[in-house]
This record gives structure tokens, sequence and C-alpha cells, in this order.
């Protein structure tokens, strides 16, 4: 641990510049910390007195004094900090990103990596955890999502004061990507089919699903304030859990959203809505009056239906990227369609749906082959 010291600093002249001189230390990979001399530069010698100089080296000596006083906590293992996360920060995130940590902990990080002081938490050792979470054939991605969660939990620690070894993931030799899976996309004419055959309330899920690109949690948790008939828009607030069915608020800010409302979908929410019994705020309720569960109204009735209609299987998201697969390839421009699924960045949009070959891209290509090929 460093010794708690005060700094005077000192002025040098280098190549017609003066230079404020001060030490830091910085925390090795081992879990000690080294001084290390640093070289502020300031104004040209020809050009500012000395007294300027020190007014403006000033501030970066106080910034280091200041963090001097204040050594970082160590002797705690991974494991340790984990438990003192859960009591004062895991309670307080949203149910589903503080299951995910808590998933990734359980399966690999505490397993793994539990036993080791927050200081060993370094380069090498999670490099050695990157190729055992690869040696199980598990998906670049989802080693990608496990170590989001051990940094947010390291980035924790730092805020708290803890001496923590340094990793950066652009140091990391991450695994390949393996043949990518396009995930299951419904069709126009499968939604068709789909909504026609469908007993309420899956009926007008599906339709407010597949004509605006809604999750099925946000779909779940509409209430009836949320159908706004006089300005034509559905307002998304807020969206069921698929494990506990509990309200909470969107995946974003970016989900939270007014989306408009077409005519058809018009039409059904007001036949819909001439049925609701209206005990309850929400627009799909089960007999006992609480949320659907996502999990379950697939299960027992979008699958048995899909089964009935031979179409191939796919779930609630089918719909979701069907709807934003079939706007691109209508032409609809990536800003539009990212502002319809609510996604906080068009790469996101791109990422996920920059397979779909649009109308005119084909067409540029069959006008390139016809001039080929005769």
């Amino acid at each position: 641990m460093p010794r708690r010291r005060f700094q005077k600093g000192c002025l040098a002249e280098k190549c017609g510049r003066r230079y404020g001189v001060y030490r830091v230390d910085v925390l090795q990979t081992d879990g000690t910390f080294e001084r290390e001399r640093r070289w502020e530069p300031l104004g040209l010698v020809g050009q500012q007195s000395e007294r300027a100089a020190w007014k403006q080296f000033q501030p970066f000596l106080d910034a280091v004094n200041r963090t001097a006083m204040y050594a970082p906590k160590m002797g705690i293992t991974l494991a340790e900090f984990v438990e003192q996360w859960r009591a004062n920060v895991a309670v307080n995130l949203k149910v589903s990103s503080a299951r995910a940590i808590e998933s990734h902990c359980r399966a690999h990080i505490i397993p793994r990596l539990g036993d080791l002081p927050l200081t060993e938490i370094n380069t090498k050792n999670v490099q050695a955890f990157v190729a055992y979470l690869a040696s199980g054939g598990r998906s670049r991605k989802t080693v990608e999502n496990v170590l989001a969660s051990l940094s947010s939990l390291l980035r924790t620690a730092k805020s708290w004061e803890y001496a923590v070894g340094n990793f950066r993931v652009a140091d990391l030799t991450m695994p390949r990507d393996g043949v990518k899976i396009e995930v299951r996309c419904f069709t126009d004419d499968e939604m068709r089919r789909i909504i026609a055959a469908a007993p309420e309330p899956l009926r007008t899920i599906v339709i407010i699903i597949a004509v605006l690109g809604l999750r099925i949690g946000e779909a779940l948790a509409l209430r009836t304030c949320d159908v706004d008939f006089e300005k034509r828009i559905i307002r998304v607030r807020q969206s069921v859990d698929a494990a506990t069915r509990t309200v909470a608020g969107v995946k974003s800010k970016a989900s939270s959203a007014d989306l408009p409302m077409p005519k058809q979908l018009e039409t059904q929410l007001r036949a819909y809505l001439e049925k609701h019994d209206g005990k309850s705020e929400l627009l799909f309720t089960n007999r006992l009056g609480r949320p659907y569960s996502a999990n379950k109204l697939r299960a027992d009735v979008l699958h048995p239906l899909l089964k009935r209609l031979c179409i191939a299987r796919g779930g609630w998201h089918a719909f979701r990227h069907g709807t934003a697969s079939a706007l691109l390839a209508d032409g609809v421009t990536p800003a539009v369609v990212q502002k319809q699924l609510r996604h906080s960045d068009a790469k996101i949009t791109l990422g996920i749906y920059g397979h779909v070959v649009g109308d005119q891209q084909r067409t540029a290509v069959e006008n390139r082959s016809a001039r080929l090929v005769h």
C-alpha cells in the first residue's frame, strides 16, 4: 500500500518549455504500487513567468495530493466483494439486469475467479478465464456478456476505492466467431396466417407486436391509458418481466416512446376494448387479473397454433425481427427502423438486421446482371 505523501512538485525546463514535475503511485498487476514520474507541459519559457507556471501547475498538484489522502482498500477477494455488491447494488438494478449478472457470477465468475484477491483480476488471469469459457463451446457473444458482467463488478469496486487489478477487453484474445445462425424471423405471410387463426387475446397481442415491433414484455404491460385514440398513438412506458411477471420500466431510455397507431390497429383495439372488463388497467390479464406469463403464453397457445398451421416454430422475438426485416426490405431507412424499434443506436439495428436485402439493393444487382449476362 502506498505511503500517503504530500507533494510540492517542481518546475523544470526542457527545449524552451516549462514542465511541472510530480510523482504518482501506480497500481501494478501484482497488487503493489510503483512511483512514476510525470511531466506536465506548461508554457514556453520566453512567454511565461515562473510565477505563472506555478499557478498553472498547482491544480495538478492539488489533484494528486487529494488522491494520495485516500489509499485504496486491499485484501478482499472477488467472491467477498460480490456479496457486498448483492447487498448494496443488485437490489437497485433492473430485475433482468441483476438476474443476468447473478447468473454469470453463479455459473462462471465465482467458481473460476472468486478466490482471487481483487488485485489479481488482471489481464493474464482474465485471459485464462476467457480460454476456460471458450473451451466449453460457448459462443463469442456469451463470453463477451460474461466479461461485461465482470467489468461492471470491477468498476463498482474501483468506485468504492478498492485496489483492483487492471485488464482491458481490448487486450484479450477472444474466441473466434462461429458460423452465424440466422435468427428465426416470421414472414409477413406467416404473420397474416397466425393473426387470422389466433384466439383472443393472442390475436390482439400478435397484431400489436407484428405491426409496431414491440417486445413481448412491452405489449403485455400496455395499459388502457397507453392507447390514445384521439392522437392515434400507443405509449410504451413499461414492461413485464418474463421470469417474475412484475411490471417495471422499459429496457432503456430509448425504449420509452410514443408509436403511431395505424387505422387497422385502431379498429382492432377498439373492438378488443369493448370486451375489456375494466377490472385492471392492463390491456391483457389472465383469469386471476395478473399479467400474462410470456413463456406460458408461448408454450401453451402460440406454439400449438404454429404446429396446427404447419409453420416452423418461433418465439415472440421472431415477430419483432420479422417486422424490422420487412421494413428494411421495403426500403425504409435504417434511421426510421431504429426509431420504430427504439434502439439506442442505429448500429444495433444494422448489426442485427444488416442481412436484409432491400428492394433498391436487389434492383441494382439485377440491373448489373442484365448488363453482363445475356
